[in-house]
Order: structure tokens, then sequence, then C-alpha cells
């Protein structure tokens, strides 16, 4: 049996699941030699919430961010993508898809992990094909990895998952990752899914976890004995609890047996002392909480962990806090009314708000979010069942209202508009990749903008720059250099 190989995702997952994804790029760096050191398969530092929390509340470009991870590490970095959604969440144009995935392997991606909410595959294939295009056009290692995105109830079964295995080989992925956002996967079912992913298909297979039900070191010790080839784990102070299992831990487990990792263990206890700081400071400068009791509950409403805060904060707001145990029970009705869609980004929090209006309105579907019209029509891709045809009506959504093509052929390229408007709000010289985060953020992006050009000017010695300033900066940087070095 192959030694486990180990994802570690301390700089991505760890702190997105337990700190609302606020680790800043300079705590990250004293010790990225020493993670690049240690042998893993790859860091899993890019992707997911990390590009909006850069931009929305840590006044990072994401961009720059990836440019200095690249400078520092060797080991391959590892990106979560939303498919056609990209780090967003909504779908974009397929020229923005493949604008994004082009730029991110330039900038050092060096392992792209590719997910559909819906396990929808036509929603897969332009990054897909874009990431394997890529592969071409860069000097450094690149993986292209399909996602199972694991759930249980309805259709979902072991088999069916084996099925869409066979179909993400057969669109030339290099890699599948199951990918258990929920922490469901039990350990025993654990052995039987990757029994029937190795049945079906010859690729590599990863496992991707979180604790959050608990189940999280059982399900990846009989996936191993089961022969699953890598496992995502997060170093001690960034494990656990809606996170994944610990590094060190498993390290220790598997020392000594055939699964051995060969990794240092030891070697791990100074970076993790490491982390352990920076999560203190993280939670003292944003007030966070910093850690979730396991909650076997997830079992039944299935809810992943970092979503459980933000509905309770809702229910609170609307001083309904006696309703939670309403809103939990509402959650699963919900999701089997949408015909049984996994519950990540985005169809997670289009199920979660909708329970949550269902719930605060005493009525179910009585106020629908936009949102939850475009998913039940097909507009984010096809659910695993039907949706409840009562439910349809209930909404105003007509049979004609329903789409069955995929979702993204119906939108314009976009790459020029999104261009265009950001020249039209005094940024006309804006690079490709302002031009993708706009795509995504644009309220954001263009704040973030606007800061970082005052920033620029006040190294130029613009005390206090005006929108003109910025304006006149953002035209011709050269001439408002002259311009102000001359005030």
């Amino acid at each position: 049996m192959a030694k486990v190989k180990i994802t570690e995702t301390v700089l991505r997952d760890g702190h997105q699941s337990l700190l609302a994804t606020r680790m800043r790029l300079s705590q990250m760096l004293p010790q990225l030699e020493a993670l690049d050191a240690i042998g893993y398969k790859s860091l899993e530092a890019w992707g997911g919430a990390t590009f909006d929390s850069c931009l929305r509340f840590l006044d990072e470009d994401p961009w720059e961010r990836l440019d200095t991870l690249k400078a520092h590490l060797k080991t391959p970095i590892q990106m979560l993508l939303r498919g056609q959604n990209l780090l967003g969440y909504y779908q974009y144009p397929d020229d923005v898809v493949r604008a994004f995935v082009k730029k991110a392997a330039q900038h050092g991606i060096g392992v792209f992990r590719i997910f559909d909410a819906l396990n929808d595959t036509r929603n897969l294939k332009t990054a897909i094909d874009a990431a394997k295009e890529a592969k071409n056009e860069v000097d450094h290692y690149l993986e292209v990895q399909g996602c199972l995105v694991y759930t249980v109830g309805g259709p979902h079964t072991t088999d069916e998952f084996a099925e869409l295995a066979k179909k993400l080989d057969a669109m030339g992925v290099d890699s599948i990752c199951i990918k258990d956002m929920s922490g469901l996967l039990e350990p025993y079912t654990a052995y039987d899914l990757v029994k029937k992913l190795k049945a079906a298909t010859k690729l590599p297979i990863q496992l991707h976890t979180h604790y959050t039900s608990g189940f999280g070191s059982m399900a990846y010790l009989k996936a191993i004995e089961a022969g699953v080839d890598v496992i995502d784990c997060a170093l001690s102070p960034f494990a656990l609890d809606t996170s994944q299992p610990c590094t060190e831990t498993m390290v220790a487990a598997l020392e000594g047996t055939e699964y051995d990792t060969g990794l240092n263990r030891q070697a791990m206890t100074p970076i993790a002392k490491h982390f352990l700081k920076v999560k203190q400071d993280i939670i003292k400068e944003f007030n966070l909480k910093g850690y979730f009791d396991v909650n076997p509950n997830v079992l039944d409403f299935q809810i992943p962990g970092g979503m459980l805060s933000n509905l309770v904060n809702q229910l609170k707001e609307a001083g309904m806090e006696d309703k939670y145990q309403e809103l939990l029970d509402e959650m699963p009705r919900v999701r089997a009314d949408l015909g049984y869609p996994p519950l990540v980004t985005p169809s997670s929090q289009i199920v979660g708000t909708m329970a949550t209006f269902n719930v605060m309105t005493g009525e179910r579907y009585k106020m629908v979010p936009k949102e939850f019209k475009e998913l039940a029509s097909g507009r984010f891709g096809r659910t695993p069942q039907p949706v409840n045809p009562e439910v349809l009506e209930k909404c105003g959504i007509k049979q004609e209202d329903i789409i069955t093509c995929r979702p993204a052929d119906l939108l314009e390229p976009g790459m020029e508009k999104f261009k265009a408007e950001l020249a039209a709000k005094g940024f006309p010289n804006a690079s490709e990749e302002d031009v993708l985060s706009y795509a995504l953020f644009p309220a954001v992006a263009e704040e973030f903008f606007k800061k970082r050009t005052k920033k620029q000017l006040q190294a130029l010695g613009v005390a206090n720059p005006t929108d003109e300033d910025i304006l006149l900066y953002n035209l011709d940087v050269e001439v408002a250099k002259k311009f102000f070095a001359a005030k």
C-alpha cells in the first residue's frame, strides 16, 4: 500500500472555517519556508472565501498575495474554485472563467480544485478545460482536480458518486477529491465510497472533510484502509471543530504503519506554535469566537459549520432566537423541496436564507428571494432531483421559466463589459487582474481600488487625496507623479 500524502489547509480552509478567513499574508510569511520544507503534497492557500476576504476585510490584493506565496514556496499552491461561479456567488460568462483560470495559473496556482455546488458537470467544463490549457503555458507543476461534492439523502448514493467520478475522469482531470464540506461522511461509508471510486477510475483520490460531526479522523482512517491517496489536514491551532482533522495527529497515527506519511511531526511543532499566536491575535483583533463545538446534529440538519453562526445572528437581529430549532428543522425540508442539492456555496446560503424567511414569516414560501427562484428554475444548474411542483407554483415559477441548458450558455461575454464599467468609474487603465476582481465583487473591488490609490498618493506626499486626485492618478500614473511633485 502506498504512503498517504497530506494537503495542509492552515493557510486557507483552516482559518476560513474557524476565523472567518481573517488571516493576513503578513501572518503567514514567517513560516512559509518552514511549511515548504515539510513535504506536503500541496499547500491550500488561495480561493474559497480568501479572495473576497482580502478585498473586503484585510485591505490586501489577492493577486499580490498569490505572487508573494509563489515567491516563497516550491510546494504546489492549491486553490478552491467554484466552477462557473469562480470565487463569487453567481454564474460568470465563459470568457471571464477562462481569463480567471489563466491568470491564476500565471500567478502560481499549482492545484486547481474545482467543484460545482450541484455536482452539475456542465458547470465544471469551462474551468477544467481552461486549467488543462494553462498546463502548456506555465513552467510549474499544475494539477487539475475535479470534485465530488459529498452529501446524503434523496438520490445521493455511493454508486451515484462513482458514476460522477467516471464523468470527471472522462473530462480529463488529473485527480478526484471527495469534498465533504459538512462532515457528513461516516467512517464505513468512507471505506465503501473510496473502494467504489478506486474501481471506477485509476485517478488518485483525495479526501477533504470537516470535523463538524466528529467523524473526521475516523473517516480518514477507514478511507486510508480503502486506498485513498491524499487527505486534507490542518495544523493543530486551526484543526478540529468546523475545520479539518489535525495534521500532527494524523501523521502520528500513521507512523510506523504501511501508510506512514514520512512527514516529520517534530518539525511541525514550531510552525504550530507560530500559528497559535496568529490565531490568538486574529480572535482579539476581530472579536471572534475562534472555536465551535462538535455538533453531531449536523447529520440531521446538514448545515455546513460556517453557516450556523450567520443563521443565529439573523434570528437574533429579528428578535426570534427562540425559533432556532424550528430553523434547523426547516433547512432539510427546503433542501428536499429544491431537489436535494448539496449544501455548499452558493446553494447553502440560498437554502439557509429561504428557511429563515419561512420561519420568520410563519408561512412557507411567502417571501421568496430572487436567488431561490433562480436556483429552482435551473439558473445555477441541474438539481439532483426535480424541484417540488407545489413549491414552483407557490413561488410563481412557470414551466416556461425553467431552463434546461447550461446556465452560462445564456450569458454574454463579460470581460470587455467589466473593463468598460471600470473605465467609466475612473479606472481606465485597470489591469486584467483588477478587471477580474471587479467582475467577481464590483462594489467591494471598486472601494478597494480607491483605498489603494489613496495610499499610493499619500506615498507621493498627498496628505488627503480627493476624488479628483484619484481620477488623475488612475488616468496616467507618470503624469500624476510629475503633477504632485511640482505642487
